[in-house]
């Protein structure tokens, strides 16, 4: 794998990390979130990394698309959260964050296992 792109996936799976341990201390509750805003800033700024990442992969390499699901919309969310800032919703980051995240954690994981494993 290009190194670039195992360097940005490396950026994801940090910026995931880094979400995740923002909800070691406290279970994930939807009103403490949207009353916090530092964590939602916090949140949002990982969302724009993550975003941000996969632009570049998919931008270095096309067949990304089959490997991380919802690159497009990945890419979508950093766009708006970094242009439309005042358009960002806190339900959608939430769905986000709970329903989509553990999905491309796993994804992560896998590609850059699958990279260690041919190195």
């Amino acid at each position: 794998m290009d190194e670039r792109i195992l360097k940005w996936l490396y950026d994801i799976k940090m910026s995931i990390d880094e979400i995740d341990s923002f909800f070691i201390e406290e279970e994930k509750d939807f009103f403490k979130y949207k009353s916090n805003l530092m964590l939602k800033r916090a949140v949002e700024r990982n969302f724009e990394i993550i975003g941000e990442a996969v632009n570049r992969i998919m931008t270095r390499d096309i067949s990304f698309t089959e490997k991380i699901s919802n690159a497009k919309a990945i890419i979508g969310l950093r766009n708006q959260v970094i242009h439309a800032y005042d358009n960002v919703s806190d339900e959608n980051i939430w769905s986000i964050l709970t329903n989509h995240l553990p999905k491309l954690k796993s994804e992560v994981h896998a590609l850059i296992k699958e990279n260690d494993k041919t190195t």
